[in-house]
This record gives C-alpha cells, sequence and structure tokens, in this order.
C-alpha cells in the first residue's frame, strides 16, 4: 500500500457528515430577490397501491372484493390531473430512489427493495443529487415523514443519519422499509401466535397499561367491544380479565422504549414487541441537531399525518418547502386501522384475522387504503390547504393555495390484495402492468382546465424534472454532466392540456442489488394465485426466515443456498407450477406494444452451491392498453411470441425497435456493476467520472472510519466484500487520472 498524504483519526458518521456539509457539497440556500416565491409542493407517496386499487382511475376490483373507497383523493383528482398511464419500478427502493435522483436502477444499482444485506453500493450515494439538494439551491426547506428505505442504517457509514447525509433538513419516519411484523403475543400477554392482529381478543375488560406507568380499566362498549384493540389503539398493553396493579405483570421491557439518547439503534429497531402498525421505532431528525429515537406507539397513517401537519404549521412564510409525507400504507403486514378512520357504516373489525394465510387479507387491505384516504384529507384540512364542507366532504380549491399536490403509488400492489382483473402472480417485484402501472395525480395552482386525465406514457423519473419545474430549476443544468438523467419534462401536462405525447417509450426494470460478493439471501418459495391456477415462485429476497414466513412463503435458507438447489433436491423438480423470480428484468414498451426481458437461471447448469446456475434470456412481447375497467394485460397467454404463426409485419417492426431500444438505454451507463468490478469507471466512488486525488480523499475518510484503518461498507468499496481498505486504495491508485467516458 502506498504511503498515505494524511492521516485521520476515528472518524464518526456526524464528523464525516459535517465535513462534507462543510465543504459546500450539499447546496447552501439562496433567496431570489425580485422573484415570485415558487409554489411549496406536497408530495404524497402511498406504498404498494397500484392502479388496480383506484376506483377514480377506473379499476378498484368487484363488490365481492370490496373497492376501497377515497372520497378525499376522488376530490383532489377532480381538482388536478390524473395520469393514467404511468409506470414506476416493481419494487419500493428503486422506486423511491428514481424520484429523488432522476436516474434509472441500472445506473444506480438499486434494483429491488433494500434489505440489512445491501452493501452502500445499492443504497442511494452520497454523491447523488437529490431532490432536496436541488431545491435547497433556490431557498426550499425538504422534509420527509414516514418511510424512508433510501438508504441505510445498515451498510452505510451514515447509519441512522442517512435522510440528513441525502438533503434532507428534517426527518420524522420509520428508516426501514416495511412495518415490523405483528406481535401475536400482544406485548408479551400470551405466547406467540396468540392473536394473529397484535392485540387480546376474547375478552370483555381487563387493564390497559401505559409507558408512563399509568394505567387503566377497560371494558367493552358497544362502539369499542373489543378491549384489546382499544388499548392498543391508545399505545398500551392489555392484560385480560385484570385490574390495574402498581407495576404490570410483563417486563416493561416490553414497551420497546429506546433506553435514553445513546440508544443501541440496531436492537432498538429489532425490539420482540414491535407490533406492525401500532409500535413502531420512530427517528427523529432535525437538520444537524442529533438523533431522537423513540417507540411510536400510535397507528403509523396517524403519526405520519401528525409529524407533516406539525412541521407545515411552523415553516415561515419566507420561503418555500417540499414536504414529503411517504405512508406505509398499504404494505403488509395487514391489521386493523382504528374504526374511527373507516368509511361512516363500516362493520367492526375486530374480529378480522391479521397473518398471511388469513381471508381477511383483501378486507383489511381495503382498509388500510381507506384509513391513508381519511389522514390525507385530515393533512390538508389542518394545514390549510383544504376545508370541509357541511356533510364533511373535502372542499379542496388548489387554485387558491400556493402549493402543488402530487399523489404516486411507488410500485404495483402486493400479490394477496391485488384487484381484478389484474395479475397477481405478475404484481409487486415483477416488470409486468401489475407489478409497474400505478396512480399519478398531481393538483395545484399551476394546473390548468383541472378534472382531466393525460394518457400520454409517463415515468416515476419525470417526478425529478417536474419538482425541479414547479421550482424553476433545469435540472438538466444543476445536476452534473457525469450524473445521466432519465426524467422527462412533466410541466407543459398541467399548464398545456394540449400537449402531445412527450415520451416515445417507457421503461421499468428489477433486479438483485449488491451485497458482499454477491451472496444472495437464502431461498423462499412463496404461493401465488394466477389466473391459470396456483404457482409456486422461488425467490431470493428475504434476508431471515421471519421475513420469509411473514409473506406466507417457505423457508430453504438453512438447507440451500439457491433457488436452483431448491428444485434440484426437492419435490418441487416436477412440480409445473414451481419457478424461479428472473435475477434481472426489465421491460420497455410504446403506445402499443411492451417487450419483456428477463434473465432466468437455468437449473441444468448449477451444480450445488459451487457452481452457480447460468442465466439465460427470455423474451416476452404482449400488446397492453389502459381502457377501463378491462385493459389489455400482460398476462401469461397473451405473449405473442408464442403465438401459432408468429408476429405479423407490424408487430415485428414494434419488437425489433422495442429490442434496440431497450439494449440501447442498457449500454449507456459505465458505471453498471458486473462480476466484482465497475465495467467503466473503477476507482470513481463519487460519480464525477473521474479516478483522483478527491477518490484518494474520500476512501480514507471512510477507512479509517472507526479509527482501525478497516471500515464498512461504503461507496468506496470497490471489490464488493463488505469493507473500504487497501484492496479498494489499491484499485483507485491503479487507475489515477482515469478518465471515464462520458455519458451524454
Amino acid at each position: 500500500m502506498k504511503a498515505r498524504r494524511f492521516v485521520l483519526c476515528a472518524l464518526n458518521s456526524t464528523i464525516i457528515l459535517a465535513l462534507f456539509l462543510s465543504s459546500g457539497f450539499v447546496s447552501a440556500q439562496q433567496n431570489r430577490p425580485g422573484k415570485p416565491q415558487p409554489p411549496n409542493i406536497l408530495f404524497v407517496i402511498m406504498d404498494d397501491v397500484g392502479i388496480d386499487q383506484m376506483q377514480i382511475f377506473g379499476y378498484g376490483g368487484t363488490p365481492a372484493e370490496g373497492i376501497p373507497q377515497t372520497p378525499n383523493i376522488d376530490t383532489l383528482a377532480k381538482a388536478g390531473v390524473k395520469f393514467r398511464n404511468t409506470w414506476a419500478m416493481p419494487e419500493c427502493s428503486p422506486s423511491r430512489a428514481l424520484v429523488f435522483e432522476g436516474r434509472l436502477p441500472f445506473r444506480t444499482n438499486i434494483f429491488t427493495a433494500l434489505t440489512s444485506l445491501d452493501l452502500a453500493n445499492s443504497q442511494v450515494s452520497l454523491y447523488e443529487v437529490t431532490t432536496p439538494r436541488v431545491l435547497a439551491g433556490v431557498g426550499y426547506e425538504n422534509a420527509l415523514f414516514g418511510k424512508f428505505h433510501l438508504a441505510g442504517p445498515d451498510n452505510n457509514p451514515f447509519g441512522e443519519r442517512t435522510p440528513r447525509a441525502l438533503g434532507w433538513d428534517y426527518f420524522y419516519g420509520f428508516l426501514l422499509g416495511a412495518p415490523n411484523p405483528i406481535d401475536t403475543t400482544a406485548g408479551g400477554v400470551g405466547p406467540d401466535g396468540s392473536y394473529s392482529c397484535g392485540f387480546v381478543t376474547g375478552s370483555a375488560a381487563g387493564a390497559c397499561y401505559f409507558a408512563d406507568n399509568s394505567c387503566q380499566s377497560i371494558a367493552a362498549t358497544t362502539e369499542a367491544p373489543a378491549p384489546g384493540f382499544s388499548c392498543l389503539e391508545q399505545g398500551g398493553i392489555f392484560v385480560p380479565s385484570a385490574s390495574c396493579e402498581a407495576e404490570p405483570p410483563f417486563d416493561k421491557a416490553n414497551f420497546c422504549e429506546p433506553g435514553g439518547p445513546d440508544v443501541d439503534f440496531s436492537s432498538f429497531q429489532t425490539c420482540a414487541h414491535l407490533n406492525g402498525y401500532y409500535v413502531s421505532p420512530l427517528v427523529v431528525i432535525d437538520g444537524d441537531k442529533k438523533t431522537e429515537a423513540v417507540t411510536s406507539r400510535k397507528y403509523r397513517t396517524q403519526v405520519e399525518t401528525d409529524g407533516a401537519i406539525e412541521w407545515i404549521a411552523k415553516r415561515p412564510h419566507s420561503g418555500p418547502w417540499m414536504a414529503t409525507v411517504s405512508y406505509s400504507s398499504d404494505h403488509s403486514p395487514y391489521q386493523q386501522p382504528p374504526p374511527k378512520l373507516l368509511p361512516s357504516g363500516t362493520e367492526n373489525n375486530a374480529g378480522l384475522q391479521c397473518g398471511s394465510t388469513s381471508p381477511d387479507q383483501m378486507t383489511l387491505s381495503n382498509q388500510m387504503i381507506e384509513a391513508l384516504d381519511s389522514e390525507l384529507g385530515r393533512l390538508l384540512v389542518e394545514t390549510g390547504l383544504a376545508s370541509r364542507l357541511p356533510d364533511g366532504s373535502l372542499d379542496f380549491h388548489p387554485e387558491n393555495t400556493n402549493t402543488m399536490l402530487v399523489i404516486l403509488g411507488d410500485n404495483g400492489s402486493f400479490a394477496p390484495v391485488v384487484k381484478t382483473p389484474f395479475n397477481p402472480a405478475r404484481s409487486k417485484g415483477f416488470t409486468y402492468q401489475t407489478g409497474a402501472w400505478v396512480p399519478l395525480i398531481i393538483a395545484g395552482p399551476l394546473v390548468k382546465s383541472p378534472n382531466r386525465e393525460v394518457s400520454a406514457m409517463v415515468n416515476i423519473a419525470d417526478l425529478f424534472e417536474l419538482f425541479g419545474e414547479i421550482a424553476g430549476i433545469d435540472v438538466h443544468k444543476a445536476v452534473p454532466k457525469s450524473h445521466k438523467l432519465d426524467s422527462k419534462p412533466l410541466l407543459n401536462y398541467l399548464t398545456r392540456p394540449k400537449t402531445g405525447n412527450v415520451r416515445k417509450f417507457n421503461f421499468t426494470q428489477t433486479g438483485n442489488n449488491i451485497t458482499a460478493g454477491f451472496q444472495l439471501p437464502g431461498p423462499c418459495v412463496i404461493p401465488l394465485a394466477s389466473p391459470t391456477g396456483p404457482l409456486q415462485k422461488c425467490l431470493q429476497q428475504f434476508s431471515s426466515e421471519k421475513l420469509c414466513n411473514d409473506e406466507n412463503g417457505v423457508w430453504y435458507g438453512d438447507q440451500f443456498s439457491t433457488c436452483c438447489e431448491v428444485k434440484n433436491r426437492t419435490d418441487y423438480a416436477t412440480d409445473p407450477a414451481f419457478s424461479i423470480v428472473p435475477d434481472f428484468s426489465a421491460a420497455v414498451r410504446n403506445n402499443r406494444y411492451k417487450l419483456v426481458v428477463s434473465q432466468i437461471p437455468d437449473c441444468s447448469t448449477a451444480n450445488e452451491s459451487l457452481n452457480p446456475p447460468k442465466d439465460v434470456a427470455e423474451y416476452q412481447f404482449y400488446e397492453v392498453d389502459e381502457n377501463a375497467p378491462d385493459p389489455k394485460l400482460d398476462n401469461e397467454d397473451k405473449d405473442l411470441l408464442k403465438r401459432p404463426g408468429g408476429l405479423t409485419p407490424v408487430e415485428r417492426k414494434n419488437y425489433n425497435r422495442l429490442n434496440s431500444r431497450l439494449h440501447k438505454l442498457l449500454a449507456s451507463e459505465p458505471h453498471l456493476a458486473t462480476n466484482l468490478n465497475y465495467a467503466g469507471c473503477p476507482g470513481d466512488g463519487n460519480l464525477d467520472m473521474l479516478v483522483n486525488s478527491t477518490d484518494l480523499y474520500n476512501w480514507e475518510i471512510y477507512a479509517l472510519l472507526d479509527g482501525a484503518g478497516l471500515s464498512e461498507s461504503s461507496w468506496y468499496d470497490f471489490n464488493f466484500d463488505g469493507f473500504t481498505d487497501g484492496a479498494d486504495l489499491e484499485i483507485i491508485d491503479q487507475n489515477l487520472g482515469k478518465k471515464c467516458r462520458k455519458n451524454r
């Protein structure tokens, strides 16, 4: 190893963050004297809410499935513009990264939902130019409430402070992707598995204990027939058929209190009695102040709304703001929301059963979407953006506000709750229509001729550009040329109703994130329903048996290392319903046709764990549209490549164009990670397309982070072994002075 140019001692993430902030890496706020203040931005993300859930778009399911009632969202849509042909990525982390970076997954290596195994190389990089950084340049304050799931806290130099590191001034929410599993002990009151929905059932009265050492007796009423549920709603732990005592008859640690300012964050996140949507590890970051970690004992959707209302109410009138309210709903686990958030006349929901095998999952999902709708209405009313009419309905006149409202589903719906006629076997996690097609609604003072819809193709990458357009910023000039953007203009659709199609093609993809040595998590087999019958899908995405089981899957990680081993060494070998989720899948479409290309493991080439299977390419070609209520979908039996007689000349022409477009797009990124090295620019960790002294400086910071000269994961871990060490320094030294090809 060459002699280093300087020595840094034991740096922690707070010190490193201060270094980057003080160096001006995050744009300083600037006022623009003489120019009118740009609109505020309220960005609402609905988790796992695909377009199949939305009655306002012409779908929403059948009466037998239950159609989510969303009167507030419907009102907002009528006051704005519905985009009925919007594609996201099939999972949350790549979608959210794309919204806030404007760069497709193959440019950022964020291909699928982040887990604790994924290295910083597959998390939003400190060196990306995010939306809050862009908007800070013209004076916007930025806050994010609710689900984060863009980076950290695992395998990231900034740990729980990743939201601040990526540019947000304020964060009030949950770092991990999904709510914790439901605590079926109900706070330690019963054995594991006793209470499927996380609260005590079958008792008419008891004692409700709270984390502040108080207690109250509680009994069933006509309005609240389940005192265990009522206690959970209030943040307590219910002991059935008991009176209040000076000390609860359970360990106080069951309240999951973090235990002080120097809490062990990892242990706090994994408290055994975190409980679905009702007991959650909440992180609060206010600028450069110390991070707070507290236990939220309130329904998540209410917590997320409360945080946003409080922050927005405190904003000064002298500068614009952007608030991202990233709701956790409708992500599993499916659990009863408070009855007061549901439409009038909804039957008592305390008797519904939770869990991945429950027949009530669809009903619970519908109610969670309805509760989200209710809280979205409260958010608008309590921030002064709307009011209530005498009948309780929302009175919304965005033209009288200075706030643009954007509502988005981050990916398609999860398989168990997909609505007819969409395909649950091709839903969230897949590049098919049910997995990538999402609702997008935009309203606000910039919208001309509201109560209309746009049928043109939109990608959620375009929101990155829209946020800039609203603020008066050309993001293609604000973002360095070394960062290839994939966004297209969106504002003209709002201000010029006759705007024609801006996009000629659309794109979505999924794949595997980067883990240490590219070792995938253990295999998990999940049963799925499909129009042609039950299926068994094997995937390697869940980092533990618990997560696999929570999705109704069967865990094979203790026996096998790949899905091919599961297929070759179990009864699945002869099961025609068994298939393996692709290692990589991408889809591209034009106005009429869609091409899907997947890389599927060929199990015949596998030799146990010593010889990993090779991938084979599979091509599928479909005709699709957005007709309501029965769109043409890319179901297996509609694959035009399998049709007798082959493609027509028109179809062949479209197939060739889409295929050429797809491969040209994928070849446009030199930073694509392949086979333990960067194909285009090894040694460049800060994405400036140069390998120089800045990379040496940055490597040294991360390498000496823990004072031992051997830090863990960072964006300077070039050999993807989970460490930033001398091996990575050698890669920099070997390429020092290299100028990588520009991708513009």
